[in-house]
This record gives C-alpha cells, sequence and structure tokens, in this order.
C-alpha cells in the first residue's frame, strides 16, 4: 500500500491558447513539483479541470504524470464520474497506466442516497487492486459524504483514504475520530493543513501548491520536525492568496496567479476563464505587498 501522507499537489492541466492540452508544460509541471518537495501528485481534480476534459484526454494526462514522475513520488489519479460504469473505467485505466492512488469524487448533479454512495465506491474499490481515496466536495458535488458512511467504507481492504474539501474542520476531526489510524484523512482545504495534522490526520491535497509549492511541503516537512510555530507561520503565509480565490472561480484565479507568476500553464476552458484586467490589478497587487513577487499585470501572457 502506498504511504498516503504529506502534502500532495492538485495538479493543474495546462492548456495551450487553443484548449488544448500542453502536454510539455505538464511534464515541467510534474518535475517543479517533485523538485519542490511535494510529497504526491494530483492530476484529474477539481484544479485539474477533470469536469472538463474527455475520457481520452484524462487517460493521456495520467500516462504523462506517471511516465515523467518515474515513481519518484506517488500519483494520485482523479477517476471520478457521474456515473459507477465510468468512474471503474476510468479506475481501470489509471491502474494499467500505473498510478499509484485513485481519488474518486462523489458523483455530482443528480444527487445521490448515503446508500448509493456507498454502493459506488464499493463497485469502484472492488473492480481496482490499488488504494482508493474518497474525495468529498460538497460545494461542487451538491452532496455531503456523511462520516458514518465513510467509516463504512473505510472498513475496505483499498479504501485507504479521504479528502475532504468541505471546509468544515468538525467533519474533519470525526473522520479522524471514527476512522481507524491507517486511514488518511486529507484537508481538501489548503487553510486547514496544519490543524488537520494537529488532529491526528495525514496532510493534505493542496491547489495553493500550483503557486508555493516549497512553502506548502514546508507545512508538513516542520511540522514533522516537530516545529509548530514555522509551520504555523509557513501556513498563515498562503492566507492573502486564499483570500483572492473568492473573487472568482477558484480554478481561473490559480491559473491567472500562475501565468502572473510565471508558470505559462494557459487557461481554464471556457466558459470558466476570464482576462478581466480588474482581477489581473488584484492579483499582482497581492502578490507584491504580501509575496515581494513583481509583475506587470499590463503585460502578461501565457505560451
Amino acid at each position: 500500500m502506498t504511504n498516503i501522507r504529506g502534502i500532495v499537489a492538485a495538479m493543474l492541466t495546462p492548456m495551450n491558447r487553443d484548449e488544448s492540452i500542453n502536454v510539455a508544460e505538464l511534464r515541467s509541471q510534474t518535475e517543479r513539483m517533485i523538485g519542490a518537495g511535494m510529497h504526491g501528485l494530483f492530476c484529474l481534480g477539481t484544479s485539474g479541470e477533470a469536469y472538463a476534459l474527455e475520457e481520452r484526454e484524462k487517460i493521456r494526462v495520467i500516462a504523462e504524470v506517471v511516465d515523467r514522475c518515474a515513481g519518484r513520488v506517488p500519483v494520485y489519479a482523479g477517476c471520478g464520474c457521474v456515473t459507477t460504469a465510468e468512474t471503474v473505467r476510468l479506475a481501470k485505466a489509471a491502474e494499467r497506466i500505473g498510478a499509484d492512488v485513485l481519488s474518486v469524487i462523489c458523483p455530482y448533479f443528480a444527487v445521490a442516497s448515503q446508500e448509493e454512495l456507498y454502493r459506488h465506491f464499493m463497485e469502484v474499490a472492488d473492480a481496482v487492486h490499488i488504494p482508493v481515496v474518497l474525495y468529498n466536495m460538497p460545494a461542487r458535488t451538491g452532496v455531503n459524504l456523511d462520516v458514518d458512511t465513510v467509516g463504512r467504507l473505510s472498513k475496505a481492504g483499498n479504501i485507504a483514504g479521504i479528502k475532504d474539501s468541505s471546509g468544515n474542520f468538525d467533519q474533519i476531526l470525526q473522520l479522524i475520530e471514527n476512522t481507524a489510524d491507517d486511514f488518511a484523512v486529507l484537508s481538501g482545504n489548503d487553510s486547514l493543513v496544519l490543524w488537520t495534522l494537529q488532529a491526528g490526520g495525514k496532510g493534505g491535497i493542496c491547489a495553493i501548491a500550483n503557486l508555493f509549492p516549497q512553502t506548502m511541503a514546508s507545512i508538513y516537512e516542520l511540522w514533522r520536525q516537530g516545529e509548530f510555530t514555522k509551520a504555523k507561520e509557513a501556513q498563515d503565509s498562503i492566507r492573502a492568496i486564499r483570500r483572492l480565490l473568492k473573487l472568482g472561480n477558484p480554478n481561473t484565479m490559480v491559473k491567472l496567479t500562475a501565468n502572473l507568476i510565471g508558470q505559462p500553464v494557459g487557461p481554464c476552458r471556457k466558459p470558466f476563464w476570464t482576462e478581466d484586467q480588474r482581477l489581473i490589478d488584484e492579483i499582482s497587487r497581492v502578490l507584491k505587498e504580501h509575496y515581494g513577487i513583481r509583475v506587470d499585470g499590463k503585460e502578461w501572457g501565457y505560451v
């Protein structure tokens, strides 16, 4: 079983201007994340725009990340689709390609009952032989994966953890309290990573790692070394950039910011994209005032 712990980068999927996948930049970002000390790479999550990619594109992304990573850190592949059959098909493909862990989000749009969710996740887990991490994000899926349901699922042999993006820290505490010690509870909210670790969780899957990967990785490493004060300083340092996510679609804001700091990850797929100059100016201001990063918001672009 893969050791599920630490800071896992919720990787962006780089795009060209025509919205095709920028494979060269995807491989470059994979290298950048590993070099910055990430403990794992998560492709095809919310930040990776899995909802906007075709199945063949998802398979290409997984294959490129696995190939470039070459076993240096675990690769988590997002496989959650609306139907169980689609999810199983993509999960099996990811396993064949060489992904180390599967991340499976709750089916979305049509709201499933807790029993339906239980059966969905169990069928996916039974179809593969690698660890499965549940992905709870009620704001996007319209359904919250209850603590009791997670408790039932945690008893399955290869359902090894959960990424909880509810933003509800009490729920994270309950997940930790109601699952075994070897079940990995990961924060999907970057602001709660340190507190999740303190409570007994195993780390976080983080979108801000696309912007400040060394900072995010250091939260875990400093905490592991017993340097709580320094770990808290690193955790607190992302607050200003996190506030920017409220100004628009968080995926858009992260990609805009990444481009502005010199990472040519391109646009999000429309309609989830904007180049509103007011947003660019505000991001530029925050980068300068809080992080000492000077960018010219009037002269920016991407490959």
